[in-house]
């Protein structure tokens, strides 16, 4: 039995994203290749290359000393990397929250209406470093508009964690098949859910990697047929028509998706509360000296919190400022209940 309630705590650790955010992500992820290939056919220069960019600065910095460079060089690398510093941050003025609410005051349709903005200054603004550092920050902007939901980190303008994490990924994948058949053994319910959870989590950074690569081959032929910075005019176009359609549509769309937050918020309500019951029956019946049971009712703890904390966050969403307040009391009330099951 508490085998079951291990892989079922397991498979909870991580939802898959919803397929219309997960889609979304991808065709960001496409936008942003083609604008990195793009500018690069152009100048020369990888714009969402922060790593790259970084040790470059590093590089000028002991030839600007040694007299192997000038100060061009070294202002080129620099600007790089504070551009998309700068679209990052002007990304945490518009969007204040680390997960995709679209009920909130979060400006989502603005910042990819000014993601687009900046891909088609970078377009007709001549010069080479100026225009890379206009697509730079766009993909600051858009990178940073594509945190965490659901416990998967989705970062669509660059692949260097995504390609990390599917390697690592496979890894554990085929680590529990290993050990089960050096010992002759089959898998038991842990090995299902923990194969389930990295098979979803690889499912969604694959589709990252993947649609990468095919934006990055579209923005190679796109400047074959349009030479030149105009080829960014697509992924401009593509990000542009997203802002403004969520825009033209929030309010058509509010009651539809204030439905879909008020059933998640009821699914998540009664998780929390199915947590604070199996949480309560575990304590009542703790002995001591079963440290191992206490460290397992350690971790379910942290679940049971991050499962209170979700139900605040999709209340407050819901229901706004009235609802913030009635949400900590009730997960208040939660924690005392839990408490009087331990006493």
């Amino acid at each position: 039995m508490r085998i079951r309630e291990k892989a079922a705590t397991i498979r909870k650790s991580f939802q898959r994203p919803k397929f219309w955010v997960t889609g979304f992500g991808w065709c960001l992820a496409a936008c942003a290749g083609a604008a990195n290939t793009i500018a690069f056919k152009c100048w020369m220069l990888y714009a969402s290359h922060v790593t790259g960019s970084t040790s470059n600065m590093a590089f000028r910095l002991e030839g600007y000393q040694q007299g192997e460079y000038g100060s061009e060089s070294l202002t080129e690398a620099c600007s790089l990397v504070f551009s998309f510093l700068a679209g990052a941050y002007a990304c945490g003025l518009l969007i204040d929250k680390n997960q995709v609410h679209f009920m909130g005051k979060a400006f989502y349709g603005l910042a990819l209406v000014l993601n687009s903005a900046l891909l088609i200054t970078a377009a007709f603004v001549p010069g080479r470093l100026v225009p890379a550092c206009f697509v730079s920050a766009a993909c600051g902007l858009q990178n940073a508009m594509c945190t965490s939901h659901f416990g998967a980190i989705i970062r669509t303008t660059h692949v260097t964690g995504t390609v990390t994490d599917i390697g690592s990924t496979m890894g554990r994948i085929s680590m529990i098949f290993l050990r089960k058949a050096c010992r002759c053994a089959p898998l038991n319910d842990i090995d299902r859910a923990e194969i389930g959870v990295d098979a979803r989590k690889l499912a969604v950074l694959a589709g990252l990697w993947s649609f990468y690569l095919i934006g990055g081959l579209i923005g190679i032929y796109m400047e074959n047929v349009i030479p030149g910075p105009r080829a960014l005019l697509l992924p401009a176009f593509v990000t542009g028509s997203v802002g403004l359609f969520y825009m033209a549509c929030r309010r058509l769309l509010k009651n539809y998706i204030k439905k879909l937050e008020q059933d998640r918020f009821t699914a998540d309500l009664q998780e929390a509360q199915q947590a604070l019951a199996h949480m309560g029956s575990r304590l009542h019946d703790l002995e001591a000296g079963e440290d191992k049971l206490v460290v397992e009712l350690d971790a379910d703890m942290g679940h049971m919190i991050e499962a209170l904390h979700e139900v605040e966050a999709d209340f407050d969403n819901v229901y706004g400022e009235s609802g913030r307040e009635l949400a900590r009391q009730a997960c208040g009330k939660s924690c005392i209940h839990l408490v009087k099951w331990q006493l």
